[in-house]
């Protein structure tokens, strides 16, 4: 854990470009599966065990973790009320997958999942409540999109104190396509939503790609404020 933080902080420093660097352990706490499962939801919840182990690996490294949710046919703010006991904590934040959030009677790997402006306000008001009662710094809230269709209704997604919103743009291959796709997905993006951009090692690289280099990343408009590698 602590070498990939590591390898984390070295292959940010391109990225300063005049600011602090800020590193992030985005971690998968609810995961996304094909079967439906005991109750229904076609997903599991990390232990508490495991969340531990990673936010120690965080605090090592002056870093935030955040606690990603892949709801299955669960409610997103259902499953991130699951985590208060770490969104309690200063360093704890939220980043949200839209495309594995299914509708009644879809199954997750067969259907494009999706998300509404008006349950990203109600996540953002609940963290918003958490900062207030426990006098907390800012919490961040990343929302991951694919495509348009991922996040409906985004013109509804409003400001909340103490709350930072992220839009972070997933789209897969080569420079061309990716680029492309950061430009649709951001047509309409609320002002007050902060711009973030995620780079894959592995499918980034199929069929010829490459993955981007920082300079081209800090060259796109918006200019990302989250760069995420998987």
């Amino acid at each position: 854990m602590d070498q990939r933080v590591a390898e984390l902080e070295k292959r940010a420093q391109p990225y300063r470009a005049g600011r602090d660097i800020l590193p992030v352990l985005e971690v998968i706490t609810t995961v996304v599966h094909d079967s439906p499962g005991d109750d229904g939801k076609y997903r599991t919840r990390m232990s508490d065990d495991q969340i531990g182990r990673y936010l120690r690996a965080a605090r090592r490294h002056r870093a935030l973790l955040l606690l990603n949710i892949q709801p299955g046919r669960a409610d997103f703010l259902a499953e991130v009320k699951a985590y208060r006991k770490w969104l309690q904590e200063a360093d704890v934040g939220i980043a949200l997958d839209p495309e594995w959030a299914m509708d009644a009677g879809q199954i997750p790997g067969h259907a494009y999942g999706h998300t509404t402006g008006a349950e990203l306000n109600d996540v953002a008001d609940y963290l918003a409540e958490i900062v207030r009662a426990r006098h907390l710094p800012e919490k961040v809230l990343v929302y991951h999109q694919v495509a348009r269709s991922v996040v409906r209704h985004e013109n509804a997604v409003t400001g909340h104190a103490g709350v930072v919103l992220i839009k972070s743009v997933d789209g897969l291959g080569a420079p061309g396509p990716k680029v492309d796709t950061y430009r649709l997905v951001n047509r309409g993006t609320p002002r007050h939503v902060h711009a973030g951009f995620k780079l894959f090692f592995t499918e980034d690289r199929r069929n010829g790609g490459r993955l981007m280099n920082p300079r081209e990343v800090l060259a796109l408009r918006p200019r990302p404020e989250y760069i995420m590698y998987e």
